[in-house]
C-alpha cells in the first residue's frame, strides 16, 4: 500500500477562478484551506498581478520587474498557506514555428521564465503542444530540435530547469501521448519529460464532443489498447507530474450551431475551455473513463508524486465571490475519493 507521502494533491491557480475575476490571495487561501499541498502557477495570474502592481504608487517598473514582483507575491502567499509551487505554465505556441524570428522572441521570453521559476521555488516549466492552426510545421526533426534547444538552456541554469511537455487533445501536430513520447524520447535530456493528463488522453482516444454519442467509434477497445501501450512504453522517470480531470458529455454535438462552436478552433478545444469537470462529478455530466487512465499512470507505470486536479470551465469566469472556495472544495473531494479508490494512502 502506498503511503500518503508518495502522492500529494495539487491544483492549478487557474482552476480556482479566472485571473481577471477572482483575486490571487483568495484563490491561494482557499486552495490551502481545502487541504491541497501544491499549486500550479498559471502565467496569466502573474500577468494580472503584475498589472495590479503597476497601478500602485511606486514608479512603474519594467514588465519583467513587475512579473518578478508578482512571482514574489505568489510565492509569499503560497508559503503562508502551506502550498508548494509545482510548476509554471503554459509556455504557449513554441515548437515548430515557421517564423524563426518569433521563435527567438519566445527563447528570450523563456529566459524571463527562468527567473520566475526561481522566485516561485519550482524547477518545472510546462510546455503544451502547439495548437496554432497555421504557421507551424509537423516535421518531427524541427519539433525535436526546438525542444532540445530549450532543454539545453534549462540545463545551464542553476539549479537546472525541467520541462514537462503535455499533449493537448486538439494539438495541431502532437495530439496523442504516442507522438508526445516520440519527442521526449528523441530529445533525450534528463530535464525534458512530460505531464500526463487524463482529459487529454481520454478526450482524444475515447471521446469526441462533436459526435452524437460523445465517443469515438471503437472507443473502449482503442483506449484499452492505448493504455496498454502507454504502460509498456513510457519511462515513469520522465513523468514529472500528472493531471486528473473529467469533462461533461455534450447534450448536443459540439458542431456548427452549438453555443460553444467556433469555426477557428477544434471542437475539443472549445469543449476543454468550457466543460471540464473534476473527477466523480457524474451528476454534472462527467463521463470520461478517467479512473482507468489514472490507474494506468499510477498502478501501471508506477508513478509517484504530484497529482494535480486541473480544471478549465465556464464556471471559472463566474464573478460570484464563492467560486474559488467552491472549486477548491470540489477539487479536494475529487482527490480524496480517487486516493481512496486507488488506495493511495
Amino acid at each position: 500500500m502506498a503511503s500518503e507521502a508518495m502522492y500529494r494533491p495539487a491544483i492549478a491557480s487557474m482552476s480556482l477562478g479566472r485571473a481577471w475575476v477572482h483575486g490571487l490571495e483568495e484563490k491561494i487561501k482557499q486552495a490551502g484551506q481545502a487541504g491541497f499541498k501544491g499549486i500550479e502557477v498559471f502565467y496569466e495570474d502573474l500577468e494580472y498581478q503584475a498589472k495590479a502592481y503597476n497601478k500602485g504608487e511606486k514608479p512603474e517598473p519594467t514588465n519583467e520587474d513587475a512579473l518578478v514582483a508578482a512571482a514574489h507575491q505568489f510565492r509569499k502567499l503560497s508559503d503562508e498557506h502551506g502550498l508548494q509551487v509545482i510548476g509554471l505554465q503554459p509556455f504557449l505556441f513554441y515548437e515548430g514555428l515557421l517564423d524563426r524570428k518569433q521563435h527567438q522572441v519566445l527563447i528570450d521570453k523563456l529566459k524571463v521564465w527562468f527567473k520566475l521559476v526561481k522566485v516561485l521555488g519550482t524547477d518545472v516549466i510546462q510546455i503544451p503542444t502547439n495548437f496554432l492552426q497555421s504557421g507551424t510545421t509537423g516535421d518531427m526533426d524541427v519539433i525535436v530540435a526546438d525542444m532540445i534547444e530549450v532543454a539545453d538552456l534549462g540545463l545551464k541554469e542553476d539549479p537546472p530547469v525541467k520541462f514537462a511537455y503535455e499533449n493537448l487533445a486538439w494539438g495541431t501536430h502532437i495530439d496523442t501521448w504516442d507522438a508526445l513520447w516520440e519527442v521526449v524520447w528523441r530529445v533525450d535530456r534528463p530535464n525534458f519529460g512530460c505531464c500526463l493528463d487524463t482529459f487529454n488522453i481520454a478526450g482524444r482516444v475515447w471521446a469526441d464532443p462533436a459526435a452524437p454519442s460523445g465517443k469515438n467509434a471503437n472507443a473502449d477497445n482503442d483506449l484499452q489498447d492505448s493504455l496498454s501501450r502507454l504502460v509498456k512504453t513510457i519511462d515513469v522517470n520522465k513523468v514529472f507530474y500528472i493531471q486528473v480531470v473529467d469533462a461533461e458529455r455534450m447534450r448536443e454535438p459540439l458542431i456548427e450551431g452549438h453555443p460553444w462552436y467556433a469555426a477557428d478552433q477544434p471542437a475539443r478545444m472549445s469543449w476543454s475551455r468550457n466543460a471540464r469537470l473534476f473527477l466523480y462529478e457524474q451528476d454534472k455530466g462527467g463521463y470520461l473513463p478517467v479512473v482507468d487512465v489514472a490507474k494506468a499512470f499510477i498502478a501501471g507505470l508506477g508513478y509517484q508524486g504530484w497529482v494535480s486536479m486541473e480544471l478549465f470551465s465556464r464556471s471559472m469566469a463566474d464573478p460570484a465571490p464563492d467560486v474559488p472556495q467552491n472549486h477548491a472544495q470540489r477539487g479536494i473531494a475529487s482527490w480524496k475519493r480517487l486516493a481512496e479508490e486507488l488506495k493511495l494512502s
